[in-house]
């Protein structure tokens, strides 16, 4: 291997690795407000890019009408639960309306936008808009009623969740894969580097939101009050502050990045139905290296990652995949060795 090489290889390491930190932050984020390991994170990368495709397409995506029939379940749920309360309806009718009012609204939007001709830019904007409400439902349809289960009880659930959405996904966008057209078509050399304009957009959109991210929880309201429930679930409920609000917040920013991630990277390869599993496998990947903890710590364990799986490609194809996921072991004992956990009561 010489310098060349390994500086493609490393490009290549580092845009993957940009993809990978999206996804490990938003699961560190999902994990640290509400205790979910959120195996599903993945799928929502696989609804962003086939949505796009399926626009492209001049085809209305099924996510459309998955979208609007969570809104009105999460709406009959309410209800339901408004009845066994025995509320009026005039004092439920405030929280139907939080929970189903935006993904209803939407969904009808998308459904009228969808059968337009839309530039590129103008889809994918409109199937970020489709997918991230999806975050704030799934919350609200799966996880809002057993926010004080156990660690254990909410990860069989994301199981649960995971398999179900990957059976949707392929009754929605078929087994076929799609890649979608890229962004910006434009090359530059820098020395024996040939960057593309889709790659450039890949790095400076991930350092971008991940900036976002940072002044979000710096210096807004709802950040800060998404570090709280994180440092403390009950300290932050006697200050005030919605649990249940929190939760459906740190979703439906699980679910924007991993729509924007999806549609980032569909232009460079093909994606399938269930494509975004082992994408989203690898952002967890990064996010233990941090300890589902730390942000900064994801963001370099993700890029240690697409590193790690670049090299591997070059040195053993065939074995890219055992090699990333062996990394993680090391890593468990050495958490373990540092941080024995006792066993949870």
């Amino acid at each position: 291997m010489d310098g060349t090489i390994a500086s493609i290889l490393m490009l290549d390491g580092v845009t993957n690795g940009a993809i990978y930190a999206l996804l490990a932050l938003a699961l560190v984020l999902v994990f640290a407000v509400t205790r979910v390991v959120f195996i599903p994170q993945g799928e929502y990368v696989a609804f962003g890019a086939l949505t796009l495709a399926g626009l492209q397409l001049g085809k209305t995506p099924l996510t459309i009408h998955f979208l609007i029939a969570m809104a009105l379940l999460a709406a009959l749920l309410d209800l339901v639960e408004a009845w066994r309360e025995k509320k009026p309806l005039a004092q439920a009718l405030p929280r139907i309306l939080r929970d189903a009012a935006p993904g209803l609204l939407i969904g009808l939007f998308a459904l009228w936008a969808a059968t337009l001709q839309l530039p590129l830019v103008l889809q994918a904007l409109l199937t970020l808009a489709i997918v991230t409400p999806m975050g704030a439902l799934l919350y609200r349809l799966a996880y809002q009623s057993l926010a004080d289960a156990s660690v254990l009880v909410l990860l069989i659930v994301s199981v649960g969740v995971h398999f179900a959405l990957t059976g949707l996904g392929l009754v929605f966008f078929g087994a076929e894969g799609s890649r979608n057209p890229s962004f910006w078509d434009a090359s530059f050399t820098a020395g024996p580097l040939m960057l593309s304009g889709q790659t450039l957009i890949i790095v400076g959109a991930s350092i971008a939101l991940i900036l976002a991210l940072w002044l979000f929880f710096e210096k807004s309201l709802y950040g800060k009050a998404l570090r709280a429930t994180a440092v403390n679930r009950l300290g932050a409920r006697l200050m005030g502050i919605s649990s249940v609000s929190a939760g459906r917040l740190s979703f439906t920013l699980a679910a924007f990045i991993g729509a924007l991630s999806g549609l980032l990277i569909s232009p460079t390869t093909t994606i399938f139905y269930d494509s975004g599993f082992l994408i989203g496998l690898k952002g967890f990947v990064a996010a233990v290296f941090a300890g589902l903890s730390s942000y900064p710590g994801a963001a370099i364990g993700a890029l240690a990652v697409g590193l790690i799986e670049s090299f591997s490609s070059f040195w053993a194809s065939a074995f890219k995949e055992v090699i990333v996921f062996t990394t993680i072991l090391p890593v468990l004992l050495w958490r373990s060795w540092r941080d024995p956990h006792h066993e949870e009561h």
